[in-house]
């Protein structure tokens, strides 16, 4: 039991020092290292007394449960927001996590989920700082071996480090794990990064009566499609449907008198993280982490909205996803929110969606659009159906038939429930394909029966979905294009190079999403 239990320890240890923080990474080579800083304790061990080396271990084995938290952690993040958690920035992400968990599978779900995360958490710490002090008993009871062992390591991993030797391809064979500390470095200094970033505004102080005046009358409208990325439209499992939907949607918008020019745009995020996506759209500024974020909100640099505001359009929010105070409303410049609890719906919640994209872009319409002698209108509004975990879907019905949402009741009781889903990879990626569809088929329908010549109808993708439906590595690109009857309007983005209709192609322009504001206005100033 007493050789057992010392296997573990070291095991535990070993895993804490080498394991990669990805799962994709989690194979048997990435254990063929050699942990720099675990022969360094050992060595420190070696030479100090008896109550010295429980001074050493104790903190050690802390630090190293931190460390395999930490890697746990990044695992997570990897696979839902394909990067690591950042210790500076991604506090935030577990709030976010919490109420998308209880959006999803309930409060009580969500309560369990959190409680077993936090006992995991501190066993772990308490597991690995006894496997330190059993190793550390361990070592000085073979003081002779452990002497000679790490001698000869740290001469192999002198010899390595200058040679660049590799058991296996890209896998040094010495390793430090100090890339934390550098990623912690890195972002106390992306403060003043930001702070000079945010200083350069070349619209700042540029009078309303010279601000979009190619774009005076029209209504326009921003909706951001949760999740919807490049892969939806050129990953081979996903894009057949998507594609069908976009080229059937522009033949049907041609029909009713319209045009459309598409590009794409990289958002600052990936899986989640969507307010990062519509700050940096609206801003002009590149907000890929909480920290930028809230600088943002504390300044007062001119959004997007603002500047139509400025000119004097009437700035509404409507937020199907905002459901608790939202104080950040007043930095972006808007008139008025509509927030999800002043919606009026009554009907079933889709998962993590509040409610229906129709019934979204139905209450634009009543209370804003259709207003009988409203002055312009700029409205940003995220159509949330496609938010994961895409179980069940809406489909589209009649707009006459909407009332208050209770017609939907029957469609939130079919489909797999959203635990189920997430069991199949296939499964998850047709589903994601469909969520995406429905955002979409419900635009154009929203434009077939409400547009007008007066509308310019701007959409987008805030991010790409989780690495789970597109795979590794597969970028921060997602779709825009702007849709208007008005040949003029799209005139004055002829400089642009986008394609035509609602799908970009595979050579179009693809700008970073900061920096759409200001080629917006350039574009539809004087």
């Amino acid at each position: 039991m007493a050789w057992l239990s010392s296997i573990l320890a070291l095991l535990l240890v070993v895993f804490a020092l080498l394991a990669p923080n990805q799962l994709t990474l989690l194979t048997p080579g990435a254990f063929l290292r050699l942990p720099v800083e675990a022969l360094l304790v050992v060595a420190l061990v070696l030479l100090l007394p008896a109550w010295g080396r429980r001074v050493v271990a104790v903190p050690v084995g802390v630090a190293l449960g931190l460390l395999a938290i930490v890697k746990v952690v990044d695992m997570g993040f990897f696979a839902v927001l394909a990067r690591p958690f950042n210790p500076v920035f991604d506090w935030v992400s577990f709030g976010a996590g919490a109420d998308y968990l209880a959006e999803s599978y309930g409060r009580t779900g969500a309560v369990v989920a959190m409680v077993a995360a936090g006992l995991l958490a501190v066993g772990l710490l308490v597991l690995m700082t006894l496997s330190v002090l059993r190793l550390t008993r361990l070592v000085v009871g073979h003081r002779r071996a452990a002497t000679h062992t790490v001698s000869a390591l740290g001469a192999a991993c002198v010899v390595c480090a200058l040679f660049g030797v590799q058991i296996l391809p890209d896998v040094p064979v010495s390793t430090l794990s100090y890339d934390r500390v550098l990623q912690v470095q890195a972002a106390l200094r992306d403060q003043e990064v930001f702070a000079a970033e945010a200083r350069v505004d070349a619209f700042r102080d540029v009078p309303g009566d010279r601000l979009l005046t190619s774009l005076r009358g029209r209504d326009v409208v921003l909706a951001f499609v949760e999740s919807y990325g490049r892969s939806a439209i050129e990953d081979p499992a996903i894009a057949p449907g998507v594609g069908a939907t976009l080229d059937n949607g522009y033949a049907r918008l041609r029909t009713a008198g319209y045009a459309a020019r598409s590009g794409w745009l990289t958002s600052p995020t990936t899986g989640g993280g969507s307010w990062l996506a519509h700050a940096t759209m609206l801003s002009g500024l590149w907000i890929n982490n909480q920290q930028r974020y809230t600088h943002l909100v504390a300044s007062d640099r001119m959004t997007l909205n603002r500047a139509f505001q400025r000119a004097d359009w009437r700035t509404v929010g409507v937020m199907p996803g905002i459901t608790q105070t939202w104080p950040e409303g007043r930095f972006f410049g808007y008139d008025e929110v509509h927030a999800s609890k002043e919606l009026g719906y009554r009907g079933p919640q889709f998962s993590w969606a509040q409610m229906p994209d129709q019934y979204t872009l139905s209450v634009f319409e009543q209370r804003e659009h259709a207003a009988p002698g409203h002055p312009p209108v700029m409205a940003t509004i995220p159509l949330v159906s496609s938010h994961a975990p895409w179980n069940p879907i809406p489909e589209l019905i009649g707009w006459d038939q909407l009332g208050d949402g209770s017609v939907f009741g029957p469609m939130a009781e079919t489909g797999d429930s959203s635990d189920e889903g997430w069991r199949d990879s296939a499964r998850v990626r047709v589903q994601y394909g469909r969520a995406v569809e429905y955002s979409l088929n419900t635009i154009v329908s929203y434009l077939e029966r409400y547009g007008d010549d007066d509308l310019v109808f701007v959409f987008l993708g805030d991010h790409q979905p989780a690495p789970l439906v597109t795979g590794e590595n597969a970028g921060h690109d997602v779709p825009v294009t702007i849709v208007a009857k008005d040949p003029a309007v799209l005139d004055r983005i002829s400089g642009w190079n986008w394609q035509d209709g609602l799908k970009p192609g595979p050579d179009t322009p693809v700008w970073r999403m900061s920096d759409f504001r200001d080629r917006f206005l350039t574009a539809f100033g004087p």
